[in-house]
């Protein structure tokens, strides 16, 4: 284990500085969700340069790709990366660490597998517009995700290294209420009020919350709610936010949900419009074989302070983790305390501390792939997880 490590970490110093360049390029080049047309090239290029099969365009997708090293038959393992950024702010969830640390994973794993005749595929993903869209869903419905045996990525963070853990399943929901309008002092009774149907809708999901899970989070805001208070609005909006810990949970709340806006359109005698504002997510399910093989290689580097972390936030990799087994652990950009979406947050990416993360996680994961490789019964544990939680 110990020359290894030293193997790996070597061939992380090799690159490092091709590493440093492209996550500031990145970072100064920030791009939205589905714009992300210089992150992919950049991510493209250094990939194609170190023998990787790059596919663009993939799935679908202007701006993913699928790059991949294949040497015999073997387990075939997917390192996630991300690159979109966040409006104003830039990468203010870390997305230009997060895709490389993912690029160099696959580039140490790849160079140890030439080195050593280790047989398998290691492939990285890019996954566009995480913030926005979730592209890791539509891959999902793709079958993009069905013959991976194994799905990986790290997203930094602050502090210090953090367990894969869960995350929420969430419907985006937008509800539509149509009325009439009138004037609202000389002529109200000729008006239907549509903003009506959206107090109503308000209400009765203030009384629903009641019957809810504690787990459970139904958020909103009005969109649209009128142009003048003198004026009957004949168009008012809402849009939700509806989360919970499993998916099977959400489908019945989100039902709910909907019945509560049918109810208020019913009362307020407006007509009523229900879509998806945004791709809807499924929750995170952490495979803990998975998750003890990478703590394990953590700690083989000398991370102790590894907690647990459990949010009610929503991510695209949740979907990956219901079709192979996947974990999503966090890496710190920096000891200090870290609010995600923030200016300090994009800033800390590219100071000299977040290297020593990014190297500690890049080494667990590609760790964590070669253990895979060289050992048959360590990858039948993780899928035999898998499939007693999915597949019985």
């Amino acid at each position: 284990m110990e020359k290894r490590k030293e193997i790996l970490s070597e061939l992380f110093n090799k690159y490092r500085n091709e590493l440093k360049e492209l996550n500031e390029y990145l970072y100064n080049n920030p791009e939205l969700g589905l714009q992300e047309y210089k992150a992919c090239l950049a991510h493209t290029d250094i990939l194609k340069k170190y023998d990787f099969q790059v596919e663009k365009a993939f799935a679908n997708i202007e701006t993913a790709y699928k790059a991949s090293f294949k040497n015999g038959s073997g387990p075939k393992i997917a390192i996630l990366a991300e690159y979109d950024a966040l409006p104003m702010i830039g990468h203010g969830c870390g997305h230009n660490a997060y895709g490389v640390t993912s690029i160099s994973t696959a580039i140490i794993v790849k160079e140890f597998m030439k080195e050593f005749n280790l047989q398998g595929e290691i492939q990285v993903i890019g996954t566009p517009a995480e913030e926005t869209n979730g592209a890791k869903v539509d891959m999902a419905k793709l079958g993009v995700f069905n013959d991976i045996d194994v799905a990986m990525s790290v997203h930094p963070c602050g502090e210090t290294h953090y367990r894969s853990g869960t995350s929420h399943a969430m419907e985006a929901l937008q509800f539509t209420f149509k009325g009439k309008t009138a004037h609202a002092a000389a002529a109200p009774h000729e008006g239907i009020n549509a903003l009506d149907g959206v107090l109503n809708l308000f209400n009765s999901i203030n009384a629903l919350r009641q019957e809810t899970l504690s787990t459970a989070r139904i958020h909103g805001i009005i969109s649209k709610g009128g142009e003048a208070a003198n004026i009957i609005p004949d168009l008012a909006v809402a849009n939700f936010y509806v989360r919970a810990e499993e998916l099977d949970y959400l489908k019945g709340l989100v039902e709910r949900v909907k019945n509560c806006a049918r109810g208020a359109a019913l009362a307020s005698g407006t007509e009523l419009e229900i879509t998806n504002y945004e791709t809807s997510f499924a929750n995170l399910v952490t495979n803990k074989k998975l998750m003890a093989l990478y703590e394990k290689n953590l700690r083989e580097l000398g991370v102790n302070d590894i907690r647990d972390r459990e949010g009610f936030g929503s991510t695209d990799m949740g979907d990956v983790s219901h079709c192979c087994p996947t974990i999503h652990p966090y890496f710190p950009l920096t000891t200090k305390h870290l609010v995600g979406h923030t200016i300090e947050f994009a800033t800390a990416t590219i100071q000299e501390e977040a290297y020593k993360g990014m190297k500690e996680a890049s080494l667990a994961m590609a760790l964590s792939c070669i253990a895979i490789f060289e050992n048959n019964d360590i990858l039948k544990e993780i899928k035999e997880e898998f499939n007693n939680k999915f597949k019985k």
